[in-house]
């Protein structure tokens, strides 16, 4: 249990550093007022008229770190993903059920995370479009492979592993 726990508290420091990073770097979208249209849709969400850089939601930082900083944004999805998957495998050892439902879910929210950058006209876009429905596909390919080792061991029906 402790070695799951420490690898989890390694994940999240990495996630909790690479957040601070990523929404300084984003934080430069304040002066650049040619992006206010396109990389704040968290601003455009709360119906908030930008008129200054300070009116621009912190959220929208993240999407301008993504656009056109991918590094610290990409390290953040590697952490939580990283996070979620110790936490599966820990579930995979203790409840198999869960563990399926578990990595389904998550295969299946990262996949509908990738539809929110797919076609982007920016290398961070692309970036994380493919991290994150790379990322799905394992994932659900992870349910469906334990899913498949439960039914060989409880033997009820054919072998279709093999």
């Amino acid at each position: 249990m402790f070695k799951y726990v420490l690898q989890i508290i390694i994940g999240i420091l990495t996630f909790m550093v690479a957040t601070f990073i990523a929404w300084y770097e984003g934080s430069a979208l304040i002066n650049n007022s040619i992006e206010w249209k396109y990389s704040t849709p968290f601003t455009k969400l709360f119906n908030i008229e930008i008129t200054t850089g300070q009116d621009i939601s912190q959220l929208d930082y993240f999407v301008y770190a993504v656009k056109f900083q991918p590094l610290f944004p990409t390290l953040m999805i590697v952490s939580i993903l990283y996070i979620l998957s110790v936490t599966g495998y820990y579930l995979i050892k203790s409840k198999s059920k869960w563990a399926i439902g578990f990595w389904g879910f998550i295969g299946f929210i990262m996949i509908l995370f990738s539809s929110l950058t797919f076609n982007s006209s920016t290398t961070g876009g692309s970036v994380f479009f493919w991290i994150t429905s790379i990322s799905g596909l394992l994932f659900i390919a992870g349910a469906v492979l334990i899913w498949l080792r439960k039914f060989e061991h409880k033997g009820s029906g054919p072998n279709l592993i093999s």
